[in-house]
């Protein structure tokens, strides 16, 4: 049995959360670009939700961009799909099925666009949310007059022509769009490169000032794993044990945010959904939530890799069953992550909480997330996630911070790397594997030298853009956790660190 409407009475599994009839029945409300997993484990979610709550109470229709894959999946299923969560909250396992009833209809941009422009002019329709990659918020140079156009910038701009005519051009008409790709400041950037596209199309001047004010672009910053479609035994067992088939089915983790960057009275208002959500949060600045993010999470997933790959773990969810390697992570954020990022935005009690958070993330049973996958272009993550905190610590104190020393240490030895017909691989792992990472040849070179390349690696401007040597006491840090890492081993260092 195939999940769609007609189907729904047949489930009759309780562990499945059902939608009620009169979901069907409510009326479109926001345009989405994308078929994505991540947008149907995360804006998707949090709509379904609100209208099972009688909130919001309005669907989505999606615009399918590109030509790759086909909508006959989400024809076949009345555009429902169950969303399985599945992790860790609050150090309980959570694993809930919900069918998520919130897509109207799927339309693609190549077949569909006189049904695309059709919606874009209906007023009940206030919304727009996109994820079109990263590569789809860029600059183009089309004519958006002839056919449909090619880019998502081009897209928009003719929907928001279409709109601007329909309301003959009243300030209350235009949309609130919501990019969730995953760039900073994307709707800055989203609405500059249709303002640019505006301009090369010679649009009316009217028409230019009224999608500056009249349309409300707000940043986002997005946060949940969606791994997506389960896995082939899992997907059977799963299936086996609802009653029902189901193609489109996802897997998400339990957390979930959807920081969204507004002071405006109507954009709160209309964005009802975020009342019944918790994971939503729509503030002035979202510069915190970046914060929180990039360095509690991202950069305790960076500091710990190399730990973990030494240690011999393959995935975060094994390496958080140690006990020696779970106090590092928990106390990197406690006394040194957390301490370095506290201001008069980010409060005590939001580190803990995001804190605790990552902890129930990184020990979700139900995901297998690779630390190879984590060190892919190691040294950039390096740079982006922990530059910052070293600057942010070294302005609170003149010692060297020993769980990030620790966790650059690690780092420094996993690229002691062999050359292998132009490849770089690991030597101290339990399965050597080849390092992706632009500056892997450095890197390599540095080892080469002997007794004072890891001074030289600290001090390399070319690589950090700055000398890390001039941070206190934090060169000799590095230099002694290497030399102990040899002459004991990880684990034991570890393990000397917890007592």
């Amino acid at each position: 049995m195939i999940l769609n409407r007609q189907n729904l009475r047949e489930i009759t599994n309780t562990e499945v959360l059902k939608p009620m009839d009169s979901v069907f029945d409510l009326p479109e409300k926001i345009i989405q670009f994308g078929t994505g997993v991540l947008l149907r484990g995360l804006p998707d979610f949090y709509i379904d939700k609100a209208n099972r709550e009688g909130v919001f109470n309005g669907r989505i229709v999606i615009v399918k961009s590109t030509d790759q894959g086909d909508t006959v999946g989400f024809e076949q299923q009345n555009n429902l799909y169950t969303t399985c969560v599945r992790g860790i909250e609050n150090e309980k396992t959570v694993n809930q099925q919900i069918v998520n009833a919130s897509i109207s209809r799927v339309l693609t941009a190549t077949n569909d666009w006189d049904q695309i422009i059709e919606a874009a002019i209906n007023p009940a329709i206030k919304i727009i949310i996109s994820n079109t990659t990263e590569a789809g918020i860029t600059s183009s140079s089309e004519d958006i007059s002839v056919g449909v156009p090619s880019s998502f910038p081009g897209k928009l701009l003719a929907i928001l022509f279409a709109r601007f005519q329909e309301c003959k051009g009243d300030p209350d008409g235009g949309f609130i769009i919501l990019p969730t790709e995953l760039i900073s400041n994307n709707s800055d950037q989203l609405k500059e490169y249709v303002l640019q596209l505006a301009a090369i199309n010679h649009m009316n001047q009217l028409f230019i000032q009224w999608i500056k004010t009249a349309n409300s672009f707000c940043n986002t910053l997005v946060d949940r794993i969606v791994p997506g479609k389960l896995a082939s035994e899992d997907y059977k067992e799963t299936t086996s044990k609802l009653g029902y088939d189901d193609e489109l089915m996802i897997m998400v983790e339990p957390f979930n945010l959807w920081a969204i960057e507004s002071s405006d009275p109507q954009v709160i208002q209309e964005l009802s959904f975020a009342q019944v959500n918790k994971g939503v949060a729509i503030v002035p600045d979202i510069q915190k939530f970046k914060e929180l993010k990039l360095r509690l999470l991202n950069g305790t997933h960076t500091l710990s890799c190399a730990i973990a790959l030494l240690m011999g773990f393959d995935t975060v969810k094994k390496a958080m069953e140690n006990d020696d390697f779970l106090a590092y992570v928990s106390d990197l954020m406690e006394t040194e992550i957390g301490p370095s990022i506290l201001d008069n935005t980010i409060t005590n009690e939001d580190i803990q909480i995001f804190s605790k958070s990552v902890i129930d993330r990184f020990r979700n049973p139900f995901l297998d997330h690779q630390w190879k996958a984590i060190s892919l272009n190691y040294t950039s993550k390096i740079k982006l996630r922990v530059l910052g905190l070293l600057n942010k610590w070294y302005q609170l104190h003149q010692h060297a911070p020993e769980h990030i020393a620790l966790g650059f240490a690690a780092y420094i030895i996993l690229m002691d790397t062999k050359e292998i017909n132009g490849a770089f691989q690991t030597q101290h792992t339990a399965s050597n594997f080849n390092i992706q990472d632009e500056y892997a040849l450095a890197l390599y070179q540095q080892w080469a030298k002997g007794s004072d390349h890891i001074s030289d690696v600290l001090k390399s401007t070319a690589i950090w853009e700055q000398d890390l040597s001039d941070f206190p006491g934090f060169a000799t840090a590095v230099v002694n956790y290497i030399q102990e890492i040899s002459n004991i081993g990880i684990q034991a260092v570890l393990k000397n660190r917890s007592n």
